[in-house]
């Protein structure tokens, strides 16, 4: 494991193949938040007993806000599976100023170490308070348990630096950088996707050091962004299309199956390096394709048209290259072009 400096939003961190065993066991009063199959997989290495386990079944802000005035005394939130598990916790430690300790079983999304907690207000994403882990634990036997390629899909909050740097850029250029421009934090948020890039094998394979190449991406992205107050370098044009299919159809995605998708598609947008980006999410065997999401052709070429509308109806959205572009039908089918439904 590399020495990370800097602000990660990690007090603790514990990781190994048994790093979860039996800390339910030194924690005080705690509820887990779960879903069944994490949970199948973690509750007898966890060890303890917890005052409920809470199956999330939403992040709908009304939900989380029901289920948080059932819940008994507790001093410890334990978040134990991906990014809906870990952010219901995330929020409940937030609202009720407790403890949280943070179990990803898999890697598929960065929750588990960003403080920001993504609920949904009407299907639509939303980002309220902060958390911190303490500890955050990473259990390599407990990853292995989730399909390799849920770990695998990790890679895509880290690799959407390729298409969040470049709309950043395009922002100051035209004079519409909301934050203070900062050439340094955008070099080294690529210097993370470089550092990447060799470990890709890795990461494919699901071993111990794959894994943790994911984790410590994150945090070192934490390293440039709570400094800086906001996550520009890795968030852009690949989020927004994200954002308008969630809400159009009303489910939830892999997190990093559906920003890949946003990658290959707005990558084209930017006219920035798209067979670069495209061979890499192939060589890692980065799930991304429509067919895979559900996602039918004619939904996907329909957000894609309305994409400039949507942006432009949400002012708290950065301003990218989306912006500026007249997404027309003919542009749309070609760059569908190679993705399978």
């Amino acid at each position: 494991m590399i020495t990370i400096e800097g602000q990660t939003n990690v007090t603790q961190l514990r990781s190994g193949a048994n790093a979860a065993q039996n800390l339910g066991k030194e924690l005080g009063k705690f509820v887990v938040t779960t879903m069944e199959i994490p949970w199948k997989h973690t509750h007898r290495k966890l060890g303890g007993n917890p005052e409920v386990v809470i199956m999330v079944e939403t992040m709908e802000e009304s939900w989380l806000d029901r289920m948080i005035s059932k819940l008994p005394d507790c001093d410890t939130v334990v978040g134990v599976g991906g990014g809906q598990a870990i952010d219901a916790a995330k929020y409940i430690s937030w609202k009720k100023g407790v403890r949280l300790v943070s179990i990803p079983t898999i890697l598929s999304v960065d929750a588990f170490v960003t403080p920001a907690i993504g609920i949904r207000r009407n299907h639509e994403v939303t980002y309220v308070g902060e958390s911190t882990p303490d500890p955050l634990v990473i259990d390599f036997e407990i990853l292995r348990t989730a399909p390799p390629e849920l770990n695998i899909a990790g890679i895509g909050d880290l690799i959407s630096v390729h298409t969040g740097t470049h709309d950043w850029e395009y922002a100051q250029k035209r004079g519409r950088s909301e934050y203070t421009f900062s050439s340094a934090d955008i070099a080294a948020a690529r210097n993370i996707l470089a550092k990447l890039e060799p470990l890709l094998s890795d990461i494919c394979e699901n071993n111990d050091k794959g894994l943790m190449a994911i984790v410590e991406g994150y945090m070192c992205i934490n390293t440039i962004c709570l400094p800086a107050g906001h996550y520009r370098v890795e968030e852009g044009s690949e989020h927004y299309l994200f954002y308008e299919l969630e809400e159009r159809l009303q489910r939830p995605f892999v997190h990093g199956y559906i920003v890949g998708l946003g990658i290959y598609l707005m990558s084209q947008l930017q006219n920035n390096r798209f067979e670069w980006i495209r061979e890499l999410m192939d060589r890692v065997g980065l799930t991304y394709h429509p067919g895979d999401m559900g996602i039918t052709r004619d939904d996907l070429c329909s957000s894609l048209l309305n994409l400039k509308s949507y942006v432009h109806k949400k002012p708290q959205l950065w301003y990218t290259v989306i912006d500026d572009s007249e997404i027309t039908r003919e542009w749309a089918v070609e760059a569908m072009t190679g993705l399978k439904f």
